[in-house]
């Protein structure tokens, strides 16, 4: 693990690791509104736009496996800062997509990009939390996921429907923010920095240590689940309200994405001292709730449900999340702490691309509303899942291995 003395780390370097998190995540979402334009600039049918969203997550999974013990032997603001000019790169392919393979390229290259530097960031921010706080490391990571991915949909929608160029504004105020925080990285001083040793760098995939593993694929199966949903809202929903409520308003649209990710941060912030289980369980229940509402909300073409829907989904997500990345943080220790990041993120990142691949192609058989229902069955399926792993658990046996108090039933 990187050693510094507490009173030597700057608090510049921990507010601007997570500027960074927030500022990478935004520039994945920004497509969000957009996706109706898309559709109809390049005639794009329900799967060729969903694949145009995973192809994000289908690129990213390779990056944290080259990456994932990249930021452990050279750095954590190495990584960072090459993960940050690699996402300028693909915001600018995007603003300039003349045709569907050239928003494939933009979003494989922002999936290299966030690949490279998540994995990074979320082992930074616990190494440069100056009050040596892993708790609070793990909120300030999770605020920054959920509020980048709530800010990238409400940037683009306001500008794509009230600014000039539609297209492109959105990624060059990205690609500015970008280059502005990688510029601020090189100035930090008093960076922790990798130990000095012989270690080689090679291409393995990230490890979980054989003790952790049980604990560990309760979490993956909890944030696979919880941001299956998220990528659900910020992919398909979008085209899912404008049927719902016969508008093509992108900054309305945009908003719903927006809502559901900002109530996320919101519960993150405020909860960030709860308890890891109960958070967990709380927002996996919570999921199933919102994806009930959700389902409802398009034959009774209610914007209740779908106010609702974004309201409980939001706070399932942050619920869901926090818990997870906090037991993450409870199981990574030593040099594999940016490893078993990158092992988590792929848990992550399967839910944002796997699901909303099988929406698409539901949807182009059928309709839109039945990939929604199957969507919500199956990921709710999941949620159940989640629920009585996190419960036997706490029955038997607890992170590090000691016996959990019995309970007579």
């Amino acid at each position: 693990m990187y050693t510094l003395s507490r009173k030597r780390v700057s608090g510049a370097g921990f507010r601007l690791t997570a500027a960074a998190l927030f500022a990478l995540i935004a520039g994945t979402e920004i497509p969000t509104p957009l996706y109706v334009l898309y559709h109809s600039r390049f005639a794009l049918s329900a799967t060729l736009l969903t694949l145009v969203f995973a192809t994000y997550a289908v690129a990213l999974i390779p990056a944290l496996i080259v990456f994932g013990r990249f930021a452990d032997l050279f750095g954590r603001r190495r990584t960072l800062m090459l993960g940050l000019l690699a996402a300028a790169a693909g915001s600018l392919l995007l603003a300039v997509a003349p045709d569907f393979g050239w928003l494939l390229a933009g979003r494989a290259v922002q999936g290299l990009a966030v690949g490279t530097a998540t994995g990074a960031a979320t082992a930074a921010l616990v190494e440069t939390e100056p009050h040596g706080k892993p708790h609070r490391a793990a909120a300030w990571a999770t605020i920054a996921v959920a509020g980048g991915g709530a800010g990238g949909p409400l940037l683009a929608g306001v500008l794509a429907q009230y600014a000039p160029g539609p297209y492109w504004l959105s990624y060059a105020v990205e690609t500015v923010a970008l280059l502005g925080i990688a510029a601020g990285l090189l100035l930090v001083r008093n960076w922790p920095e990798p130990p000095r040793g012989t270690q080689r760098y090679r291409i393995r995939i990230p490890a979980v240590p054989v003790g952790a593993r049980r604990a560990f694929a309760r979490t993956g199966l909890v944030v696979f689940t919880v941001w299956s949903v998220g990528a659900l809202y910020t992919s398909v929903v979008p085209s899912y309200a404008a049927a719902l409520l016969g508008t093509a308003d992108l900054a309305v649209l945009g908003s719903v994405p927006f809502a559901m990710l900002a109530i996320a941060a919101l519960t993150q912030y405020l909860c960030r001292t709860l308890d890891e289980n109960r958070a967990q369980l709380g927002g996996l229940l919570l999921l199933g709730c919102g994806l009930a509402a959700l389902v409802l909300a398009f034959p009774e073409r209610s914007v209740l449900w779908l106010s609702a829907s974004a309201v409980l989904d939001g706070t399932g997500l942050g619920l869901g999340f926090l818990g997870a990345q906090a037991r993450l943080n409870r199981l990574a220790a030593g040099n594999n702490r940016a490893e078993l990041a990158a092992a988590f993120n792929i848990c992550l990142y399967l839910g944002v691309a796997l699901p909303v691949l099988g929406v698409g192609i539901v949807a182009d058989l059928s309709s839109l509303f039945i990939a929604v229902l199957v969507f919500a069955v199956v990921i709710g399926c999941l949620a159940l899942l989640g629920v009585l792993g996190i419960l036997r658990a706490a029955r038997t046996v607890d992170l590090e291995g000691a016996p959990a108090p019995s309970v007579r039933v």
